[in-house]
């Protein structure tokens, strides 16, 4: 008897096609479909497109109601946008067909403060068809949100929650460096934070997610983007960057209960950070100082624990759920 999990992969950018290889890899799972807009990849073997060394037999489309009608698949993993905005009509329609999803869309994580109206769209749509919508990832969805309530559990008061990101972009792939303002000058970088194109998306839905779960009821939030600037020439396999230009991001999330900083939340990207590594702070009792040395690799993680969180999406009770809401994920070595 066929006990395998199936899968439609709908987006196969860099993160989509690392999934595709972890799907892969896995004997719980199997990929019945694909989905991406982008017409050079119509038609393109999956295997192909991840770099497998033998095609897989699944074809990309640009087709989704074509394809979600006629295949009998489990879940959906929608790796197309950071936007609630952009994804919304996309998984309006998935589960239209009674489909789960698990998404990597940073600003789904936790919308129900940020978008009240789509959050509750998309809640009671899924509602309709039985089905369970989450949206994960390394950051949002863990490390600054997930991880640090978790630490909390064994704290009998908490007065404070900060938690530390500092990234070495150095060996990331060149679409992340450009994504932090890497080569900008400082003009250009608060020009495309002016335009929102440069930020990391998530800090502030992790603080709401925090805030929610602990019973904190936020005065306000902030989110404050500032450059990162180099000192000396740097180079790396792609960009060459000058003194006085841009080579990172640094971003600090603050959450407020009644003019009271009670959430921090420091994102740092650079190429060529000297002291990479995560950090969680609590200020309670007991005080936890928590340090993972040299960091996390965030498109490592952000793939498996998306993949990982697929079968607990599939029981998990219909509608709009998020980390803090659902049941524990972890790696299974459960084969089929």
């Amino acid at each position: 008897m066929d006990n395998k999990i199936k899968v439609v992969q709908y987006g196969l950018g860099p993160i989509g096609k690392e999934i595709t290889q972890y799907l892969v890899e896995r004997d719980d799972f199997q990929i019945v479909g694909a989905i991406d807009s982008d017409p050079m990849k119509l038609g393109l073997d999956i295997g192909e497109l991840a770099g497998l060394r033998v095609p897989h037999g699944v074809c990309v489309t640009d087709n989704p109601k074509s394809l979600l009608s006629t295949t009998n698949a489990d879940i959906v993993v929608l790796t197309t946008t950071s936007s609630h905005q952009k994804i919304k009509s996309q998984i309006i329609e998935i589960v239209s067909f009674g489909i789960n999803i698990v998404s990597t869309c940073e600003e789904l994580t936790h919308p129900w403060l940020t978008n009240p109206e789509i959050a509750n769209e998309i809640d009671i749509a899924a509602k309709m068809t039985n089905v369970s919508v989450l949206a994960t990832g390394i950051n949002p969805g863990f490390l600054m949100d997930f991880l640090p309530l978790a630490m909390t559990g064994i704290c009998c008061n908490v007065k404070k929650v900060t938690v530390e990101r500092i990234q070495n972009a150095q060996f990331r792939r060149v679409s992340f460096q450009k994504k932090i303002g890497a080569s900008l000058t400082t003009e250009q970088f608060n020009e495309k934070v002016k335009e929102g194109t440069i930020r990391h998306v998530g800090l502030t839905e992790s603080i709401h997610m925090i805030s929610h779960k602990i019973g904190w009821k936020m005065g306000k939030t902030e989110d404050i983007i500032n450059p990162v600037i180099a000192t000396d020439r740097v180079t790396t396999t792609d960009l060459t960057i000058e003194p006085g230009q841009v080579i990172g991001v640094s971003q600090i999330g603050r959450g407020y209960v009644e003019n009271k900083e009670v959430i921090t939340l420091v994102f740092k990207a650079a190429i060529g950070e000297s002291n990479p590594h995560d950090r969680i702070l609590i200020e309670g009792t007991p005080g936890i100082d928590m340090t993972i040395k040299d960091g996390i690799n965030g498109d490592i993680a952000t793939c498996a624990i998306t993949v990982n969180a697929i079968p607990a999406v599939i029981r998990a009770t219909a509608g709009l759920r998020t980390m803090a809401n659902i049941e524990t994920i972890s790696y299974s070595s459960q084969k089929s």
